[in-house]
């Protein structure tokens, strides 16, 4: 007999980018024209040489190896709200911190606490794929907000109040955007935060590119709200403020209250964070701020130099918006989907991106790319391929 696989995950789309990877089986190696991978966003620089070597002194310490505290230890969490301090003017006191498994589990652990079947959650479109396959697995509705192109992909709080139904317990945003790269202006996150108010739910932010926001701007002024908590939860990372993907090194923030009911879903999924990851995060925002705004102006330049380079007269694929970790761009092939357009690209450019129809629905003109994992000299070179699938 064989095992039953539950119906809601079955019906989940794969895993995009383990997807787009298996098309390169269909590619010859060709040592005249490397792969560039536009897929998935990885800085392409290491940690902080300084971070490493402080890692490396702790190896020997017992307590390495050990539990923490589900929620963190509580000189990080520390250390993080006076980072938070730093650079939004405010903070979530350490208390509603719960430091989790990469931004992903921390937005695992928000519906959960938020959510049960049948609930609903409004998402911006174009989306970050991984939201809505765990919105599916957990039988939680997603409700989709429409791409606007004109208006830039940023959201409108107008039409988010149209789809709030009793059901409603959550509005998901994610900015700066993936897939998009925009940022959503403080002003509208405070319209949605007040939406959010008036009709009791939570506006539910993942700001994983926050440290990328040209500038250093401050992505919003909640923190300073003494009632945030009431109606927002936020959650991040810092895999890509510190170059630590593989450590997976998230966080998220809400009211004592949720925290206190997150921390049982957090006790059951994973106990707590691995405590190398909680030391590489407290010498982060401990000692790499500067790090952290150079690494931020190098992005900005790479952006630029993208955009210049993909604007240029002669390219049929079109620049719709874009960021510093992404751009989105229609393709020029009417009667294709994105997934067609993408697989062409990997099998006969050497390049790959994501089709936008794993973005959400109706988004099948588009392509996502990441450009913040490929250096800078290498731009030219991937957008010149661009232009030569389309002739």
């Amino acid at each position: 007999m064989k095992l039953t696989v539950s119906e809601l995950i079955r019906s989940v789309h794969f895993p995009p980018i383990s997807e787009v990877r298996g098309w390169l089986a269909d590619r010859a190696p060709d040592p005249e024209r490397p792969l560039i991978d536009l897929c998935q966003a990885v800085p392409d620089y290491p940690p902080a040489r300084q971070l490493t070597d402080y890692l490396a002194t702790l190896l020997d310490e017992p307590t390495l190896a050990r539990y923490s505290p589900d929620e963190g230890l509580a000189e990080v969490r520390e250390a993080i709200s006076a980072r938070y301090a730093r650079v939004y003017g405010a903070a979530p006191e350490p208390d509603r911190l719960c430091l989790t498994i990469g931004a992903s589990q921390a937005f695992w652990l928000a519906m959960v606490t938020l959510c049960r079947a049948g609930d609903e959650v409004i998402v911006q479109t174009p989306y970050y794929f991984d939201h809505p396959m765990a919105l599916e697995m957990l039988g939680i509705r997603g409700v989709y907000v429409p791409f606007d192109e004109a208006a830039g992909g940023l959201p409108s709080p107008e039409a988010i109040a149209r789809l709030i139904t009793p059901r409603t317990r959550a509005i998901l945003l994610v900015t700066p955007s993936n897939p998009t790269g925009v940022v959503t202006p403080p002003d509208i996150i405070h319209q949605l935060y007040r939406l959010a108010q008036r009709h009791g739910i939570a506006l539910v932010l993942d700001e994983t590119y926050a440290d990328f926001i040209p500038g250093g701007a401050p992505p919003h002024e909640l923190f300073a709200d003494p009632e945030w908590g009431d109606n927002f939860v936020h959650f991040s990372s810092f895999g890509k403020t510190y170059a630590l993907t593989g450590y997976r090194a998230g966080l998220l923030a809400g009211s004592r209250e949720f925290i206190h009911h997150a921390l049982k879903a957090q006790d059951t999924m994973a106990v707590c964070q691995p405590r190398i990851t909680q030391h590489a995060v407290l010498y982060g925002t401990r000692y790499l701020d500067d790090w952290v705004a150079d690494n931020r102006l190098m992005m900005a330049r790479r952006h630029g130099r993208f955009v210049n380079e993909f604007i240029a007269p002669g390219n049929p694929f079109r620049l719709v918006a874009s960021g510093t970790f992404f751009a989105w761009v229609r393709h020029p092939f009417a009667g294709m989907s994105g997934r067609e357009v993408a697989r062409r690209l990997a099998v006969e450019a050497g390049l790959i991106c994501l089709p936008g129809e794993v973005f959400g629905p109706g988004l099948t003109d588009y392509l996502r790319l990441a450009f913040g994992n490929i250096h800078e000299e290498t731009i030219p070179e991937a957008v010149a391929r661009f232009r030569a699938l389309g002739v």
